[in-house]
This record gives C-alpha cells, sequence and structure tokens, in this order.
C-alpha cells in the first residue's frame, strides 16, 4: 500500500514539473526517421542551428529514438511544433490531407522540384507550391554528420509561429 503511494506521489511531481516546463520556444523542430533520430544529434543540430540564427527566433529540436507512426501523429495534432523532419514517405502520405503551409515566398521552388507537390484543399481546386524540403545532401544534416536521405523538412498548417518557423526553415535549407 505505502508503494503504491509513494508511486502516485512521484508521478504527480512528475506531471507538475513537466506542466512547468519552462519557458516556450519560438520554433520547436519534431525529428523522426524511417529508424527513429538519436537524442545526441538533436543536441548537436539543435546547437547548430542557434548558430546560425541566433537567440531569435529560439528553437528546441525534439525527437523520436524509434519510429512511430501513433506519436507521429499526435505530434501533428497537437500542433506545438513549427517544423516536422519525416520521412518522405510519411511527408507524400500526409500530403492527400492539404495540412501543409507553402513555401514558395521564402524558399525558391526551383532549388527544391521534388518537394513541389499538388495539394488540394477540401472544395478549393488543387495548387501546386513547394511544401517541403528534401533533406538529402542538405548542407545542415551532412555539417553535423548526417545524410538526410529520404527526410523532408515542413511547417505543418497548425504551426504555432509561422513566420518564425519559415525563418528557421529557410536556414535548415540553405544549400
Amino acid at each position: 500500500m505505502k508503494a503504491k503511494w509513494v508511486l502516485a506521489v512521484m508521478l504527480g511531481m512528475m506531471l507538475v514539473l513537466s506542466a512547468c516546463g519552462g519557458p516556450k520556444v519560438d520554433v520547436s523542430v519534431f525529428v523522426m526517421g524511417p529508424n527513429g533520430f538519436p537524442a545526441e544529434a538533436a543536441e548537436k543540430m539543435e546547437a547548430s542551428l542557434k548558430s546560425k540564427i541566433g537567440e531569435v527566433p529560439s528553437v528546441k529540436l525534439n525527437t523520436s529514438p524509434i519510429f512511430s507512426m501513433e506519436k507521429m501523429i499526435v505530434e501533428l495534432a497537437a500542433g506545438g511544433n513549427g517544423i516536422f523532419i519525416l520521412p518522405e514517405e510519411q511527408f507524400k502520405g500526409l500530403s492527400s490531407q492539404a495540412g501543409f503551409v507553402s513555401l514558395d515566398e521564402v524558399i525558391n521552388p526551383a532549388d527544391y522540384p521534388s518537394g513541389v507537390i499538388e495539394v488540394q484543399e477540401e472544395g478549393k481546386p488543387a495548387e501546386k507550391h513547394l511544401y517541403g524540403i528534401p533533406l538529402e545532401g542538405n548542407k545542415w544534416m551532412k555539417d553535423q554528420g548526417y545524410e538526410g536521405k529520404g527526410l523532408v523538412a515542413f511547417i505543418p498548417a497548425n504551426a504555432p509561429k509561422m513566420d518564425e518557423a519559415k525563418q528557421v526553415l529557410k536556414v535548415i535549407a540553405q544549400k
């Protein structure tokens, strides 16, 4: 009985502490590769992004150590991430749901022709825009020791700070 009480108190404290969470970042980047993505890679990549961007907007990378469709769906639905880096297969699968932000105004679509896709929102005609940045051979990823093969970066339509997310993705996309 006492062990259950101690466990309940510990869980309650963890919940309270996780809810506090500290200051909110401007752009949270969620990274999940086809085989997950190591946390130590996120730390290195986050430090690199911060050095390129500066303090504003603030950036945080979150990764999943294993690929989980359920985790991906929860992260997308929660709306807390400004940028997603996911396997190309998931990016293409999500395109039918029209939940991406066009990047045409911040990144030249001709630089990433495979990221230009046709998306049709319900009740609207289909539109072709740059929605994803393929990361194979991407300089930022290569500088951190990762190839980026099969990964695509995009901004979901429910990103909390759209302008800041575009600013960060523009840095990620630099050649």
